[in-house]
C-alpha cells in the first residue's frame, strides 16, 4: 500500500515555497518567504463516524509588507469523497476557532479518477439568506496536462508530473522527462532522491514500458549521466525488491512457510515475517 499523505507531505513540506511559486504565484509574491514556519499538526476527530484525521501541512507565513501572518492549509485528497468540500469546511472552522486568523486553504487532488472536476465548495443557503458560502484553491492534477509543466524550472513540477493527466502510451516518455527536469535543479542528493523516490512510486513501469523508458533516456543523452544511471540503478533495484515481496504475499496466502519464501525470494526471515504481519493485519 502507497503512503500517499506521507509521500506528498514529505514532497510539499521541503519544497514549500517551489510549490506556491508554481501552483499560487499570486500568493508567492505577496509573503515573507522568510516567515514560514510549520504547525503542529493538529488531530481532528469527526464525531459522527470517529474517524482521525491529522492536519497534512499547517504553515504561517507573514505578508511581505505587512506585520500580519495568515495561514495556509494545505491537504493532499488521494481519493474522491462526496463530501469532502464540507469536511474541509470543517477543518477550517476549527483551525479559525483555535488560531484566530485568515486561513488560505488549498486541496491538490491526487487521484487517477475520477477525472471530472472536483467540487471546490461548501454552502448553507435558505431562499431568504445565504449563511455560508465556502471555498477552497484547488489543484487537480489528473485535469492538468503533464506537457505544460516541461519547461518549468521547479522540483515539484518534476516530482507531480508523474500524477497529471498521462496517457497510457506516454508513461515511459513522462518518466524519462521527469528525470530529465530533476537532473537540471542541481539538488542536494538527500532532495534528489527524494523527487526520485516521489516518481518511481508513482511511474512504476512494466517490462515493455521499461525498455522503451531506456530507449527515450538514450535518446537525449541522459543515459551518459553518472547521477542519472544512479537514479536509474535505484528504480531498477527497488522495482526488484517489489517484485520479489509482491511474489513473497502470494506464497504467504497460499500458506508457505516463512523460511521457505524467504529461500525462494532471497528475502530475509525477517523481511518475510514483516509481510505476514501487514498480511494478517
Amino acid at each position: 500500500m502507497i503512503d500517499h499523505d506521507r509521500l506528498f507531505k514529505e514532497l510539499l513540506s521541503t519544497f514549500f515555497v517551489e510549490f506556491l511559486d508554481l501552483f499560487l504565484p499570486q500568493v508567492a509574491q505577496k509573503i515573507d518567504r522568510d516567515s514560514i514556519h510549520f504547525l503542529p499538526q493538529d488531530i481532528f476527530t469527526d464525531v459522527t463516524s470517529g474517524e482521525k484525521k491529522e492536519i497534512d501541512l499547517l504553515a504561517q507565513v507573514k505578508y511581505g509588507e505587512q506585520d500580519t501572518y495568515f495561514l495556509i492549509h494545505l491537504e493532499n485528497q488521494s481519493y474522491t469523497q462526496s463530501e469532502f468540500a464540507k469536511r474541509m469546511f470543517k477543518y477550517f472552522a476549527r483551525l479559525y476557532e483555535k488560531y484566530d486568523c485568515a486561513i488560505y486553504p488549498v486541496v491538490i487532488f491526487s487521484f487517477d479518477e475520477p477525472k471530472r472536476a472536483e467540487s471546490t465548495n461548501h454552502c448553507v443557503r435558505f431562499t431568504d439568506l445565504n449563511v455560508l458560502d465556502f471555498n477552497f484553491k484547488a489543484i487537480q492534477l489528473n485535469r492538468l496536462s503533464w506537457r505544460d509543466y516541461l519547461t518549468q524550472q521547479n522540483p515539484v513540477a518534476a516530482a507531480l508530473m508523474a500524477k497529471m493527466r498521462i496517457p497510457t502510451s506516454e508513461r515511459p516518455q513522462v518518466k524519462a522527462e521527469c528525470l530529465r527536469l530533476l537532473t537540471t535543479l542541481k539538488l542536494d542528493p538527500a532532495r534528489m532522491q527524494l523527487i526520485s523516490g516521489f516518481v518511481d512510486t508513482y511511474l512504476r513501469l512494466d517490462v515493455t514500458e521499461e525498455q522503451v523508458f531506456q530507449a527515450v533516456i538514450d535518446t537525449m543523452g541522459l543515459a551518459e549521466q553518472e547521477e542519472v544511471m544512479e537514479i536509474v540503478t535505484s528504480w531498477g533495484e527497488k522495482a526488484a525488491q517489489k517484485t520479489r515481496e509482491e511474489i513473497a504475499l502470494n506464497l504467504l496466502r497460499e500458506g508457505m512457510s516463512i523460511e521457505a519464501v524467504a529461500r525462494l525470494t532471497e528475502l530475509t526471515v525477517q523481511q518475510v515475517q514483516q509481510l505476514q504481519a501487514k498480511l494478517f493485519s
